[in-house]
């Protein structure tokens, strides 16, 4: 199914507020679209601002996520970082597997990268498997 990139990024959210509830969290929303953060979490007394990505697998089986966003004006492309200490959590929703990954973003620089699957090549050292972020830091 082919989605426009608002209801992507709105069925995302969609399914980050359902992973969370099921997590035991209360959603609350903020009442603008200019927020830093997409929803706050709110468990055992403790608030987290949660960010959340669409992002669909590359070719090799990885989720790609770059802390930076990319928009065009009269100038060309401009690309924004994100502020890091505005967001507590990342969630990245991944249509294939149909499920919510969460990380600190200030535990990596600019990016990060989750494999899916196993690399072909079977190397185990430095590689971030996505099913060892599935619960909320």
């Amino acid at each position: 199914m082919k989605h426009h990139t608002k209801s992507k990024g709105d069925l995302g959210v969609l399914k980050a507020q359902v992973d969370l509830y099921e997590k035991g969290y209360m959603i609350l929303l903020p009442h603008t679209e200019h927020a830093p953060f997409d929803l706050v979490g709110y468990k055992d007394q403790v608030f987290k601002r949660v960010q959340v990505k669409y992002r669909n697998l590359n070719k090799k089986g990885i989720l790609e996520v770059r802390f930076s966003s990319s928009y065009s004006t009269s100038q060309g492309v401009m690309t924004k970082f994100i502020d890091k200490c505005e967001i507590d959590i990342y969630c990245v929703y991944c249509p294939q597997t149909d499920e919510c990954y969460y990380f600190n973003p200030k535990s990596f620089h600019k990016s990060i990268s989750l494999r899916v699957d196993t690399p072909k090549n079977n190397q185990m050292l430095n590689v971030k498997f996505a099913k060892n972020y599935r619960e909320v830091p």
